[in-house]
């Protein structure tokens, strides 16, 4: 990083860590009815695709939760402005004498006192200083010359860091100084909470269980196109779950999201998948044969995951694949037992009303807090 703003001696959080931090900031603002001026604006860096903006939108949905009140986000990016698109179009007053500026849409907010305004400017570092320097007043002031930000209104920023090799200009410290600076890192946990929780497509969750390391493997020193990071295997889910579910027939647009070589791993992988027993004779309790191998084992747990989340409030089927999963290697089972949890909030109050959940919980509980 630059020597005008270096991120030595901020904080480094996952995504998870900055929602919960930032929920935990605002939530009792926001109840007590105080305006949301009185709190810092927040600048979150961190490299391409790891999860950023998914941090803001999961932050709307926790404040809901948390405030009852409706959470709205405003998305600009930066990039694509000038310092005048801030501030909106001039015109001229009734009587032709004086200049007025009509409101840019972004200012264009519901002030009622049920709802949150989230004002996320994304792409700030990589925005010219000109637009950078508008910007100053949004993030203190919440003004853009004599437009001006509801009380209600919360602004996060986020960018790339100079040493992501990404367009990113160095932020003057006038700038700095005006923002609460935050380093978002990538966490496998953390992203297979929220990919369970999302319907990620089972074999994207299945392989990068089996290989942590690929879901993030961007690398500011080389020059690659495609890499992996939590964006582009979301957009690999998409296309799997949208288009075709066939790996080997969608590898060349997988490897244009991910790279060739992880594309190539990935594939060869997905394999397994034919030599999985009948998810839903699992469900259904008919107990068919557990495969034998690793490969197969991840591919497993992720398929039964991906059903649970689709029958999620079928117990006795709940209940069954539980019983199923008993059988699995001790490490396996607790990857199906973890994931049930993160099925929905407060999921697992449901699952302690199954005698098989229960029954588990005894036996071999302590191995979803990794004490064998």
């Amino acid at each position: 990083m630059s020597r005008d703003v270096s991120l030595a001696n901020i904080p480094t959080m996952n995504v998870g860590g900055v929602v919960d931090q930032l929920r935990d900031m605002y939530s009792p603002v926001i109840r007590s009815g105080y305006s949301m001026r009185l709190l810092p604006s927040v600048m979150l860096w961190g490299p391409p695709g790891v999860g950023k903006s998914q941090a803001i939108r999961q932050l709307a949905k926790e404040l809901e939760l948390d405030t009852e009140k409706k959470v709205n986000v405003t998305d600009v990016r930066l990039l694509l402005f000038n310092p005048i698109d801030l501030r909106g179009i001039p015109t001229a007053n009734e009587d032709k004498t004086l200049a007025v500026w009509l409101k840019p849409k972004i200012f264009q907010m519901d002030e009622a006192d049920d709802v949150v305004n989230i004002l996320f400017l994304d792409e700030i570092s990589a925005a010219p200083q000109s637009v950078q320097a508008a910007a100053y007043q949004i993030t203190l002031d919440r003004t853009v010359g004599e437009h001006k930000l509801p009380d209600n209104c919360i602004v996060i920023a986020a960018g790339n860091r100079t040493t992501d090799k990404s367009v990113a200009y160095k932020m003057p410290k006038a700038l700095a100084n005006r923002l609460m600076h935050i380093q978002v890192e990538g966490s496998f946990e953390v992203w297979k909470q929220w990919a369970v929780r999302n319907g990620i497509n089972k074999k994207v969750l299945g392989f990068l269980s089996f290989r942590q390391n690929y879901l993030m493997n961007f690398d500011a020193a080389t020059e690659d196109l495609a890499f992996a990071t939590p964006r582009s295997w979301e957009m690999v889910s998409n296309i799997l779950t949208l288009v075709n579910d066939d790996v080997e027939t969608m590898y060349p647009m997988i490897s244009g999201l991910v790279g060739t070589g992880v594309a190539v791993e990935f594939s060869t992988w997905a394999k397994v998948f034919d030599e999985l027993p009948n998810i839903e004779d699992i469900f259904s309790g008919k107990n068919p044969k557990l495969p034998g191998n690793t490969d197969a084992l991840y591919a497993l747990t992720a398929a039964m995951i991906t059903y649970a989340r689709e029958h999620k409030n079928d117990m006795e089927a709940i209940g069954n694949s539980i019983a199923y999963a008993d059988r699995m290697p001790p490490d396996f089972s607790a990857v199906v037992l973890k994931d049930y949890v993160y099925l929905e909030k407060d999921y697992s109050l449901k699952l302690m009303k199954l005698p098989q959940y229960n029954k588990w919980i005894r036996e071999k509980g302590r191995l979803i807090n990794g004490h064998v």
